[in-house]
């Protein structure tokens, strides 16, 4: 991964909250894999133990330590995880994450859960922390988007928390983002605008595409003003446009940006940057785990 995660790499010192449906995408991922009983796994004795060392082959952010240990509670208890890494830390490649010891049926139905958590929810904090790390030494945040991989939004945005990243809105009910069709439905930015603070009492978004309708956002209050794939001369008028009119509004930069451009956006001075790829093309961590099984 270019920019990736190294050993030298900061551990995230404030605890992001883990999503209060992480349960209930737990056991909806064991249900999807267990269904009525993992057929193979039965035919171990039912008292034979083991243990196993999972180790990432690349760096990594690592992310997904409540994931893990919410898979192995679900399924009795019967194998314990002791954790040699830390949520948010940096891992080497090589390096061992956690440890599981316990019951061989327990450790083996639920070892692809876990792994498949672990492994997406890595490669997202990751990628969030790659991103993040170039726009150190700027007042611009990364943020994520609604681009995420169905029935796992919340579970990747807690990632992008991990990584170093920020949050935009949850869903379509927490945010009003309005777009070229509901300006058109509306009749124009200031009627959406309007509209949106008389019946949401949520933050007002307006993706604009050029320096007029930037100039109908502000006139119409909205809250932040979304700057879809402006050139990098327009982000620095957009910015100089707001400041002029006191900066009654947060700019957002979207569209297409990656790795090599996301610094030269960021010092154009906008609020923030917004980037689909990090959920939707993540690249899930290169992990194993490693059994050893008693006699």
């Amino acid at each position: 991964m270019h920019g990736g995660p190294n050993a030298r790499s900061a551990v995230l010192t404030i605890a992001v909250p883990a999503p209060p449906d992480l349960a209930r995408q737990v056991a909806a991922a064991l249900a999807e894999d267990v269904g009525g009983g993992d057929l193979t796994a039965a035919l171990i004795p039912p008292a034979k133990t083991g243990r196993a060392t999972v180790i990432t082959r690349e760096p990594t952010i690592v992310c997904g330590i409540p994931y893990v240990e919410e898979t192995f509670r679900q399924l009795g208890g019967a194998a314990a995880v002791t954790w040699s890494a830390t949520e948010g830390a940096a891992a080497a490649a090589g390096q061992p994450l956690f440890r599981l010891e316990g019951n061989a049926r327990s450790m083996l139905t639920g070892e692809r859960t876990a792994l498949n958590f672990l492994q997406l929810l890595c490669g997202t904090a990751s990628a969030a922390h790659t991103y993040a790390k170039l726009l150190e030494g700027t007042s611009c945040r990364l943020l994520d988007t609604r681009k995420t991989l169905p029935g796992l939004r919340t579970a990747q945005k807690y990632a992008v928390r991990v990584g170093g990243g920020q949050n935009h809105r949850m869903g379509l009910f927490d945010g009003v983002l309005i777009k070229e069709n509901h300006i058109m439905a509306a009749g124009s930015i200031g009627a959406a605008v309007s509209a949106a603070k008389r019946s949401s009492g949520v933050p007002v978004e307006v993706e604009v595409e050029n320096l007029e309708q930037l100039r109908e956002a502000i006139n119409a209050g909205a809250d932040i003003a979304m700057l879809d794939n402006f050139s990098l001369d327009r982000m620095r008028e957009g910015v100089a446009l707001n400041a002029a009119a006191g900066k009654p509004l947060k700019i957002e930069a979207s569209g297409g940006i990656d790795l090599k451009a996301i610094r030269a956006i960021a010092d154009t001075g906008v609020d923030f940057i917004s980037v689909g790829g990090i959920t939707k093309h993540v690249h899930a961590a290169d992990l194993s785990m490693r059994f050893e099984w008693a006699a």
